[in-house]
């Protein structure tokens, strides 16, 4: 009987694994207006929060039942005394007792080679009821520390919570950990005591996804500039211990616009992915169980 080489078994099984098109299939699309282009989806208590940069940045409330996302006719300004404060908002992290923070990042320039990166803290229960910043604003801190661009996300690593974000560009890029506590005070996020550790990542990172029971950072991106959905699976220890992402699989799919933000729903095998299109930005996604 003839052994078959284990590096090529290897090889074999991660490309079935990368390009199985059961996995991160795509089963319905359908679109959900008055967001201008859709920047996010965040589940929180069994709603889903979608978010976008309309006139000022906004968020709205959904609920999910069996494949449509039913509006709660809640809607959120991000403006303070009617000012639009968080204009383009990339990325919510949200963990109980934790504070919570929302991601802002702005093009400085035309080319896009400048941007100015801002992460607020924000008094999550009191914006919920307002629905708007007015009071619930309690720091705007300029993440210097990044590269280009920031997406909050809550992470575990070791039994601790940690505020994770990532950069967009095709330039060395990376996945950035930061205390949330002292983030919370800090004034710059390059200040001693905010960055906990960081790796380098792939680029095109439009947000981050945290699924909590298996450590598993998934990076939503883009394969090219603005293009094409890509989502990559990290093994977040391995990725903080080698300085580089530790890739378990990447799901490329057909789809031509701009992924934009992702979350699993409390089915393991169902997603819901979400793009910048005006039309059809809404789409559910079925994965392999344990996938």
């Amino acid at each position: 009987m003839k052994i078959l080489n284990p590096i090529l078994v290897l090889i074999v099984m991660f490309f079935v694994a990368r390009y199985n098109k059961t996995e991160g299939k795509i089963t319905k699309t359908i679109t959900i207006d008055s967001l201008g282009a859709c920047q996010g989806i965040s589940y929180q208590k069994g709603r889903y929060y979608l978010y976008g940069d309309r006139e000022v940045g906004i968020m709205r409330e959904y609920q999910l039942k069996k494949d449509l996302l039913i509006d709660q006719h809640k809607e959120y300004k991000f403006t303070f005394k009617g000012e639009n404060i968080i204009k383009h908002p990339t990325g919510i992290a949200f963990h109980k007792g934790l504070p919570t923070f929302v991601g802002n990042s702005v093009k400085q320039n035309a080319a896009g080679t400048i941007w100015k990166a801002v992460i607020n803290c924000i008094n999550w229960e009191g914006f919920l009821k307002t629905r708007k910043l007015d009071g619930n604003l309690i720091k705007s801190i300029e993440d210097d520390a990044c590269i280009q661009g920031t997406r909050p996300e809550y992470v575990n690593y070791k039994g601790k919570w940690f505020v994770a974000t990532a950069d967009y560009g095709n330039k060395a890029n990376e996945v950035r950990l930061y205390n949330p506590e002292a983030l919370s005070k800090a004034h710059k996020t390059s200040e001693k005591g905010i960055l906990f550790k960081k790796f380098t990542c792939s680029p095109w990172v439009q947000n981050l996804h945290w699924i909590a029971d298996k450590g598993i950072l998934v990076l939503i991106q883009n394969q090219i500039e603005g293009r094409k959905w890509r989502l990559t699976f990290l093994d977040l220890e391995k990725s903080l211990a080698s300085g580089q992402e530790s890739v378990i699989k990447v799901i490329d799919t057909d789809k031509p616009d701009e992924l934009e933000g992702f979350t699993f729903t409390d089915k393991a095998n169902k997603g819901i992915a979400v793009s910048s299109s005006r039309k059809n930005n809404v789409s559910f996604m079925d994965f392999a169980v344990g996938g």
